[in-house]
């Protein structure tokens, strides 16, 4: 084998390396689908309802047991809900206690109102520091990425 195409061999086998851990490692999240589903103590219709997560709410995949999902939220807690509830829309949830809407994606925009801490929106857009959500629809506002926890 010529002596480009060995080291072009090892730097796709070093980048792979590289890579494959990473995705591995990937946080998947999800959106609840349905109007409302139980977030239940175990997996299956038997388990402890422990509340209702209302459309929209973003979790964090941990584990897949047949058509269960084990999921995190923002505050750490943990359950399952059932597959089939769940959904791929992105959606944050508001972690601060409360975060200022804005006009444009910067602290120079008009400010429009606030979102309260464990407010569920509809993602538009992300940018590196700053995230559109949907407010209503025809209604968009900024929010800085760092008072929010979702995709």
């Amino acid at each position: 084998m010529p002596t480009s195409r060995r080291i072009l061999v090892r730097w796709a086998f070093c980048l792979a390396a590289c890579v494959v851990p990473l995705a591995a490692g990937a946080q998947q999240l999800i959106s609840i689908r349905a109007n409302a589903a139980n977030l239940r103590a175990a997996p299956g219709k038997s388990g402890e309802v422990l509340w209702q997560l209302d459309r929209g709410y973003p979790l964090e995949v941990l584990e897949r047991q047949g058509r269960w999902l084990k999921v995190r939220d923002f505050e750490g807690d943990q359950g399952w809900v059932a597959a089939s509830t769940t959904g791929a829309l992105p959606y944050h949830v508001v972690r601060a206690r409360s975060a200022r809407l804005r006009a444009g994606p910067g602290d120079e925009h008009a400010a429009l109102g606030y979102a309260v801490y464990g407010q569920v929106l509809r993602t538009e857009l992300r940018g590196a520091d700053w995230v559109r959500v949907r407010l209503a629809p025809g209604r968009t506002a900024w929010i800085a990425r760092d008072l929010l926890w979702g995709w």
